[in-house]
């Protein structure tokens, strides 16, 4: 009976153009090797299973050869490279750190470097799984890697970059070797059954690739796996069954359940495959990563991203059609909630359905959320507070003379009367012959009227005697039935006899309104005006601060009403007086209060004495 052996050593690449998925790593490597631009150290560092120590090997195989093609590959021929394939090279050495990781391993191997080559140019040292290495056998193999013979040359290699020293680091030429891709692991699968004459189908092998996740030696482990289980013939059945994967088809039948709300027929769905044996975190972690593969396949561009077999390629793309991209992104982070809280459930059966019950109402809550065929986001608030607003007419309803003197507000209709007892009559506010500046907006528009423009040939126009009317006068004349004329007031600047008056009446409406406390302060505190829009309130404390500040709306309302304007501005200030009276026993910590009543009371400290007490502050 010969001595089986397994596909991963079996097919092992013998030069660079076999490695498969890792050209960009290989073509560097042979130009060195034809330029002579070979560097003194290398690391190779990369995912499990992607040809890192196959690489080591073959190129320290290569250097050596007497007879290296123009392709830059070991010819197969030469006493180098015959002893090589038989295993005993005097000039390749091969240390695992992970079971030689001491100090005394490296010095060892050191030593070894001192001697030349007896034949060949190079003694090459393979150091794998080289983060195994303590620091202090990284230290002693600083300087040795720093600076070799030039006849040694080394290859560390490791799965685990991060944790070696930025000193190794910083010594070596770096490669990173990357996964291999699905097509290229079912490409090499194809090659070696055909070799090993194994019946498979494509689906089988792309199934293979898919589970490996882009390591090679993976994938022929569970090739090997697969032929034994199935006695020579691979099927997408009895892959399927060997490696405990969830068919998709389960997955797509659930998800026509749950899109249709049929709650009984996914229920049942899911205990037929519990009854399979399938644990509940793989049938999250199935669904999630189906619910992601239709997310991808809603747009053509990342439809490459596709995680599945060929033959599901046309159904995930139909299926991802006719499902809204919300109800993905929304089912796809439930699924993710749901999975991380999987291993803190008791009931892990109860946790799977709620997450069914919930995909299965989640199109309803998705509708139920949307307005105007998008989703609504909905913001949390701690509290609800009414907002203050003012309505604001549109500059489209405003018209103004050649002279910005006047602004009309016009009902809608002029041709029909308004009722006079259901509709307020329209102010019309007219501005002096002074600067149009002093007409603040807001005082010259009422809300609910639309502007005309006024002829300028009535502005003066001349009366039947001869005399000139003011403006005024005309407009009630005009419009008088229609109108209430008023006169708009000049703003007044700040002056402190009105300012007074103003406080003054304020300070008795507080009191009407049995708000001593606050007109106690208003009458305590002193004003002084800064200029023609900004006056000071002082008062004499923190406290009557406050009493001011509740009251600041309401004032800066009545002072505006007083001066008609509203550009006035009030700054409170605490006067820099003495401090506040804080009291004894507030202000002494618990030592100094026990001092001071030991003071007044002697018989206290005698008592602590004669008790001999502790006292702890």
């Amino acid at each position: 009976m010969e001595n089986f052996v397994v596909s991963a050593r079996k097919y092992r690449p013998q030069n660079f153009n076999t490695v498969v998925g890792q050209s960009h790593i290989t073509t560097t490597l042979k130009n060195a090797i034809l330029n002579n631009h070979l560097a003194h150290a290398f690391l190779f560092c990369g995912p499990r299973g992607v040809g890192k120590t196959t690489c080591a090997r073959i190129l320290a195989k290569t250097i050596n050869c007497t007879h290296v093609t123009k392709e830059g590959e070991a010819c197969n021929e030469c006493e180098s490279c015959v002893s090589f394939e038989k295993g005993g090279s005097l000039n390749i050495h091969e240390l695992d750190a992970a079971s030689n990781n001491s100090v005394d391993d490296i010095r060892t191997l050191v030593e070894q470097v001192r001697f030349a080559p007896q034949a060949g140019k190079y003694k090459v040292y393979i150091v794998d799984e080289v983060h195994m290495l303590s620091t202090s056998a990284f230290n002693a193999f600083l300087k040795t890697l720093e600076e070799p013979p030039p006849y040694a040359i080394f290859i560390l290699a490791t799965t685990e970059k991060h944790k070696i020293l930025p000193t190794i680091l910083s010594r070596c030429q770096i490669f990173d070797f990357r996964r291999i891709n699905n097509n290229d692991t079912v490409l090499h699968l194809e090659e070696i059954v055909g070799k090993e004459h194994i019946k498979a189908e494509k689906n089988a092998l792309q199934l293979i690739a898919q589970k490996s996740e882009g390591c090679m030696r993976d994938a022929l482990s569970i090739l090997d796996k697969i032929v034994s289980f199935s006695n020579g013939e691979l099927t997408y059945a009895n892959t399927l069954e060997h490696l405990n994967i969830l068919d998709e088809a389960y997955f797509f039948k659930l998800l026509d359940y749950l899109t249709k709300q049929d709650l009984t027929s996914a229920m049942l769905l899911y205990d037929e495959i519990n009854q399979k044996g399938f644990e509940g975190d793989m049938v999250l972690y199935g669904l999630a990563s189906f619910i992601r593969n239709l997310l991808v396949c809603k747009d053509p561009a990342s439809a490459k991203l596709l995680e599945s077999i060929e033959s599901w390629r046309a159904q995930y793309v139909t299926t991802a059609a006719a499902i809204s991209t919300p109800y993905l992104v929304s089912a796809l982070n439930l699924l993710n909630e749901a999975e991380i809280q999987f291993k803190m459930a008791r009931n892990k059966r109860l946790h799977v359905e709620m997450a069914i019950i919930k995909l299965n109402f989640l199109q309803q809550a998705i509708e139920l959320s949307m307005e105007d065929s998008q989703v609504v986001k909905k913001k949390l608030i701690d509290s609800h507070y009414p907002i203050r607003l003012k309505k604001i007419l549109p500059l489209s309803n405003i018209v103004v003379n050649q002279e910005a003197k006047l602004i009309i507000e016009q009902a809608p209709n002029l041709q029909q009367k308004p009722d006079p007892a259901t509709v307020k009559a329209p102010v019309a506010k007219v501005a002096k012959a002074s600067t149009p500046s002093t007409l603040p907006i807001h005082e010259a528009i009422a809300p609910s009227t639309q502007a005309t423009h006024l002829p300028n040939s009535m502005e003066n126009a001349p009366t039947e005697d001869g005399k000139k009317k003011n403006l005024l006068e005309l407009l009630k004349k005009k419009y008088g039935a229609q109108y209430d004329i008023e006169e708009v007031i000049e703003a007044l600047p700040l002056n402190m006899e009105l300012l007074k008056k103003c406080w003054d009446d304020y300070t008795l409406h507080l009191e009407t309104a049995l708000k001593h406390s606050a007109a106690g302060t208003f009458k305590l505190a002193q004003l002084y005006i800064e200029d023609e829009t900004h006056f000071t309130i002082t008062v004499p404390a923190l406290t009557a601060q406050k009493f001011v500040e509740q009251e600041r709306m309401n004032l800066l309302e009545k002072v505006w009403d007083c001066f008609h304007n509203r550009a006035i501005q009030i700054n409170i200030l605490v006067a820099a007086g003495e401090k506040e009276d804080v009291p004894l026993h507030l202000s002494l910590n618990s030592k100094q209060k026990y001092e001071r009543m030991a003071a007044q009371y002697p018989l206290i400290a005698e008592l602590k004495t004669k008790l001999n007490l502790e006292v702890y502050f």
